[in-house]
């Protein structure tokens, strides 16, 4: 039997961008078992990787220990002291990944076409029709390494057994369980808190919450609305990434903005409604197989420039509140509508 051909993958970042690797890797070695991967990424990340077959991960500490052209060379021996590369297909295609090749003993180095251009023209208003989304792109990459990947029959894991400490946590019992994530990058992505304590409220009556997100600010917060109404539970600072997943493997639904913690439960198979403010689906970051309408969409016409940025850090002032067209009864109704 032929040695399995070893496959180095780059994404080291950022989380969201890292979730939405695994239903590609999930689906390239269930449908390639003949491939071995080694995931580089920030090791913290390690945790999403766990349930793939013949995927390992290689943790890249770029704030210390491999941090510059001098920790990327230190990066790039450890690679080649224990691993023969058959090829290196960098998902990230930024300058550390592309220095980092230059380090790593391989002939065969394949990266993403990101669509740049593309996607800053959407940007600039100059065409408004969806790009190719950023799962597809990924899986051209393995394509082009002779890896044709079907992306459109997924499977995914079990649901994770709950452990006794995340039990007594989430107090579990009938009531069907909805995870909230109303955190995002930058403000122009995140729905208004007035009106989330109005989906959170209303919600809560009838339905478990259980509250993500991370940092002391997001948790206060957190903090504040798990005290302030029954059947909701802050979870964030309280678990590991693995304990998260585990829960959020759990959930019957994630209400998410345009951000990571909707990636990661899109990844575990979990129903993803996403709210959108200054950024939109049509640049490719929709998460992985939910239907076009599990999107609720800021209002266009209120706003043509949307979307402003890929990445949502850049909009016009007065479109830092853009989700506020979206009505809390719409983003109520959906959810029940699918839950």
């Amino acid at each position: 039997m032929p040695e399995p051909k070893h496959i180095l993958v780059i994404r080291l970042s950022a989380m969201g961008d890292v979730a939405m690797t695994v239903p590609v890797l999930r689906a390239l070695t269930q449908q390639h078992p003949e491939v071995k991967i080694t995931v580089l990424t920030r090791g913290f990340f390690a945790p999403f990787f766990r349930d793939l077959k013949n995927v390992t991960v290689f943790p890249a500490d770029l704030k210390r220990e491999h941090k510059g052209i001098f920790g990327l060379y230190k990066l790039a021996r450890q690679l080649n002291k224990d691993h023969t590369f058959y090829a290196v297909a960098d998902l990230h295609s930024v300058l550390r990944s592309k220095i980092l090749k230059k380090f790593i003993r391989c002939k065969r180095f394949i990266s993403i076409d990101k669509g740049r251009k593309m996607k800053k023209a959407l940007t600039l208003g100059a065409f408004f029709e969806p790009l190719k989304n950023t799962h597809q792109r990924y899986a051209e990459v393995f394509k082009s390494l002779g890896y044709a990947i079907d992306l459109s029959n997924p499977t995914f894991p079990e649901k994770a057994i709950l452990s006794k400490k995340i039990q007594k946590l989430i107090s579990r019992d009938s009531k069907k369980m909805i995870g909230i994530a109303p955190f995002a990058a930058h403000e122009g992505k995140m729905y208004p808190l007035n009106l989330m304590k109005i989906v959170i409220e209303t919600l809560s009556k009838d339905y478990k919450l259980l509250l993500f997100g991370g940092g002391e600010n997001e948790i206060i917060v957190l903090n504040d609305l798990e005290n302030a109404y029954d059947n909701v539970i802050n979870v964030a600072g309280k678990l590991s990434l693995d304990e998260e997943l585990d829960v959020i493997s759990n959930l019957d639904l994630m209400l998410s903005m345009d951000s990571g913690n909707g990636h990661i439960a899109a990844m575990l198979g979990i129903k993803v409604i996403t709210i959108w403010g200054v950024t939109h689906p049509y640049a490719g970051f929709a998460p992985f197989n939910q239907p076009e309408d599990y999107a609720l969409l800021s209002d266009r016409n209120q706003f043509p420039k949307i979307p402003t940025s890929v990445y949502g850090n850049k909009y016009p002032e007065h479109y830092k509140e853009v989700s506020r067209s979206i009505s809390p009864e719409t983003v109520i109704e959906k959810i029940k509508s699918i839950i």
